[in-house]
């Protein structure tokens, strides 16, 4: 095994038929990290034979729908698979309360723990420690409470990131340094600059400056904006700053 990231859901805010919502895995030699729950993300899950059996750890960035709305269907669907291990789900401190509506109400054949970790953290944190694998959870700017994900492989020393949803902030190329595979939301394209920071987003060309100045190997763009036919245009503006920048496709791998 190696260490790779899936790309489940490429889209923003609106779904559309070939662009599903925000949901990543990053596989760690066979340890599996799922990263936001976007709608149909355990159709996804299956469609690309991830087992979702072998997910013990979900990374929730923040609690708007498009990164949270998959994850009821998903843990009741490990109710009903007859699931009996535990699952750690780390989320902004206010997941508390709505897991514990879910549960309240839709709940009744949950019959394993879920361990709800809560994120409030100012600067980065490490998380998770586990065999040769540890990570850490950092700040991001958006309108509401939001976190970006650190993924550390000890043996090499590799790692990759995941930042969505953000505006660039000076702390974050700093945070990130060194690592080698950077996942950043481009929801906009140069045009749309303003909007991108009204909405506290990101444009193409500010990811790939925030990849170049951390020093990564490897940037994958997602979360695009619906109004972008063409995503070739935020693509030529990543790699005028950044070259090794790719565009995420569901179902394409990534390797570290």
């Amino acid at each position: 095994m190696n260490f790779t990231l899936t790309t489940l859901g490429t889209a923003s805010a609106r779904p559309m038929v070939d662009q599903h919502q925000s949901a990543h895995v990053f596989n760690l030699h066979g340890r599996l990290f799922l990263v936001d729950c976007g709608e149909n993300v355990q159709v996804q899950l299956k469609r690309f034979k991830i087992s979702k059996a072998r997910l013990d750890n979900i990374l929730i960035s923040h609690l708007h729908g498009d990164h949270l709305f998959g994850i009821f269907g998903l843990l009741s669907t490990m109710a009903l698979d007859g699931r009996t291990a535990p699952l750690y789900i780390y989320a902004p401190r206010d997941f508390g309360s709505i897991l514990h509506f879910f549960l309240g109400h839709f709940g009744e054949g949950v019959k394993y723990e879920i361990h709800h970790i809560p994120l409030s953290m100012k600067e980065p944190e490490r998380i998770i420690a586990l065999r040769n694998c540890e990570v850490y959870a950092f700040p991001l700017q958006h309108r509401i409470d939001c976190f970006g994900f650190r993924i550390c492989w000890l043996k090499t020393g590799q790692s990759a990131a995941y930042c969505s949803d953000t505006a660039v902030f000076p702390e974050e190329s700093e945070w990130l340094r060194g690592t080698d595979l950077i996942y950043h939301e481009a929801t906009f394209a140069d045009e749309h600059v303003d909007l991108a920071h009204k909405m506290f987003h990101s444009t193409a060309r500010e990811a790939a400056s925030v990849a170049a100045a951390a020093g990564a190997k490897k940037l994958v763009l997602g979360h695009f904006s619906s109004r972008y036919q063409d995503l070739g245009v935020l693509l030529s503006e990543a790699r005028e700053v950044f070259p090794e920048s790719y565009l995420a496709e569901e179902g394409k791998i990534f390797e570290v």
